[in-house]
């Protein structure tokens, strides 16, 4: 009978360890995945990014804009070598956080960061 005891209070041991191991794997997942991100602010004819490009850009524009490039680099790229991905998704939060406090060439330094072929070419799957 104490058999039975400890193997289910091992079980209910094991199977509490194994919850706090998932959520806490759960908590360290970006808040939003690359292609959440992608359709927020780049798709379409009148998105944030094009607003930005245009200079029409409002500040919830550019606020949205760094709460969204702010989680990329926090994700795995689709494709290709993780080093590039965080280098060049860091220097686009970089310039979008540019844009934010209005400095001076952060709109040049913004329309580099967000080259959307150079990032596509890589790490967007066929």
């Amino acid at each position: 009978m104490k058999t039975q005891k400890q193997f289910t209070s091992s079980v209910v041991i094991l199977a509490v360890a194994m919850g706090f191991l998932v959520s806490a794997r759960a908590d360290d997942d970006p808040k939003y995945s690359v292609q959440t991100i992608m359709k927020a602010v780049f798709k379409g004819e009148d998105s944030v990014n094009k607003r930005i490009l245009k200079g029409k850009a409002s500040k919830e524009d550019l606020d949205k804009l760094v709460e969204y490039v702010s989680v990329l680099p926090q994700n795995d790229p689709p494709q290709g070598d993780p080093d590039g991905w965080k280098k060049k998704t860091t220097a686009l939060l970089t310039a979008a956080k540019a844009l934010q406090a209005g400095g001076g060439d952060a709109l040049a330094q913004y329309t580099k960061a967000a080259n959307c072929q150079a990032c596509h070419s890589v790490y967007r799957p066929d």
